[in-house]
C-alpha cells in the first residue's frame, strides 16, 4: 500500500497513463482551442480538477480526463478578466476624450434623464449657487456627524425623511438595512462603516428600518431548504431577529410578524455593530453613538431610540434602550 501521502500523485499518474493513447489522437484538437499555451514548467496541482478530453469528432469521452496544468484554469480567468478591463476602459476613453461624438438615440421625447436634467438644474440653482461657498468647503473635505444605514427600497430615502444636508451624512443603502457582523467578512456595509467610524470619525450611526419592507418580508417567508440566491444569502443575516419574531409573535399574522420583525431587525443590526472592535472601542470610550430608527411610511411616523451599552445593567444584561421618542 503506498503511503497516504503519495495517493493524490499516484491517482494522477494512474489517470494520465490510462488517457495517453487517446491524448495522443486528441493532441491537435486540443491545442487548437487551447486558449493560452502552458508553460515547460507548468504541472497539475495537487487540488485541480481533471478536465474532459475532447476527441476530433464529438463530446468528452467519459474514460478521458487530463488534469489542468498548473496556471492554465487561472490565464482562462484572466482571459475573461482582461477583456472586461479593455472594454470599460475604452469607454472610459471616450467619456475622457472631448472630441469623441456622443451616440445620439431616437424617441427623447420618453427619456426619462430629461425630468432628471430639470431637477439637477434646479438644485445648482437653488441650492449650489446660494450656497457657493459651502459647497467648496465639501469638496475639500467631508465631516459628516452621522453614518446612517438604510434600505435600498425607494420609498425611504433618508436625505428627504430626514432633512440631511450635503456633508451632514455618509450613507450606505442595502437590502432590509441590514449590519452583518464581523464575523461575516468584508461587504460594502462593513467598509463604509470602516471609513466612516475610522476615517471620518462619525459620532453617530443611525440604523434606518422602515415598514412593510420586502426584504424582511423576505427573510420571514423564507424556506430552510429553498434554493439558495443573492436576497436568501443576504437576509439570511437577519436570521436571528426572524426567530425572536417567531418566538414573540409566532400566533400574530404573518403582516404582524413582519413588522415586529422590521424593528427586531433594526436592534439585531445594532448589535452586529458591537462585534466590530474598532467600533466597540469607541462606544465603550463614549465618543460614538448608536441609534435606531424606524419610519412608517402608511402614516408618515417615526420612532427613534439609543441602544445603551454597559456592564451591570439591570437584570444582569449589558444592553438597554433609552431616549425613545416618536414624530407624529
Amino acid at each position: 500500500m503506498l503511503p497516504r501521502s503519495l495517493g493524490p500523485a499516484a491517482r494522477r499518474l494512474g489517470l494520465v497513463a490510462a488517457a495517453a493513447p487517446s491524448t495522443a489522437r486528441a493532441s491537435s484538437a486540443s491545442a487548437a482551442r487551447r486558449p493560452c499555451p502552458p508553460s515547460d514548467g507548468d504541472e497539475a496541482g495537487e487540488d485541480d480538477e481533471p478536465l474532459p478530453l475532447r476527441t476530433p469528432h464529438g463530446p468528452p469521452a467519459p474514460e478521458e480526463r487530463r488534469w489542468p496544468r498548473r496556471g492554465e484554469q487561472r490565464r482562462r480567468e484572466f482571459s475573461f478578466i482582461t477583456t472586461a478591463a479593455k472594454d470599460h476602459s475604452v469607454l472610459t476613453r471616450q467619456l475622457l476624450d472631448s472630441r469623441h461624438d456622443t451616440v445620439d438615440e431616437v424617441g427623447t421625447e420618453h427619456d426619462p434623464f430629461i425630468e432628471l436634467k430639470a431637477r439637477f438644474m434646479d438644485f445648482k440653482q437653488r441650492n449650489y449657487v446660494e450656497n457657493f461657498s459651502n459647497y467648496q468647503s465639501l469638496a475639500q473635505q467631508q465631516t459628516p456627524k452621522f453614518m446612517v444605514i438604510a434600505c435600498a427600497d425607494s420609498r425611504v430615502c433618508p436625505t428627504s425623511i430626514l432633512g440631511f444636508q450635503p456633508g451632514e451624512a455618509f450613507t450606505v443603502r442595502n437590502v432590509a438595512n441590514l449590519v452583518p457582523p464581523y464575523e461575516h467578512g468584508g461587504s460594502e456595509t462593513s467598509a463604509a462603516l470602516e471609513f466612516a467610524v475610522n476615517t471620518l470619525q462619525v459620532e453617530n450611526v443611525l440604523v434606518v428600518g422602515h415598514s412593510r419592507c420586502g426584504g424582511i418580508q423576505a427573510l420571514m417567508s423564507m424556506k430552510d431548504d429553498s434554493t439558495s440566491g443573492f436576497i436568501k444569502n443576504w437576509v439570511s443575516i437577519g436570521k436571528s431577529a426572524r426567530l425572536s419574531t417567531k418566538a414573540a409573535a409566532g400566533n400574530l399574522s404573518f403582516e404582524m410578524q413582519c413588522t415586529h420583525c422590521e424593528k427586531e431587525s433594526i436592534n439585531s443590526s445594532l448589535l452586529n455593530l458591537l462585534t466590530y472592535p474598532w467600533i466597540e472601542k469607541r462606544v465603550n470610550e463614549g465618543t460614538l453613538n448608536l441609534h435606531g430608527g424606524y419610519y412608517n411610511f402608511v402614516d408618515c411616523t417615526f420612532e427613534k431610540w439609543t441602544l445603551v451599552y454597559r456592564e451591570g445593567l439591570k437584570g444582569g444584561s449589558k444592553y438597554a434602550i433609552k431616549n425613545r421618542s416618536s414624530w407624529s
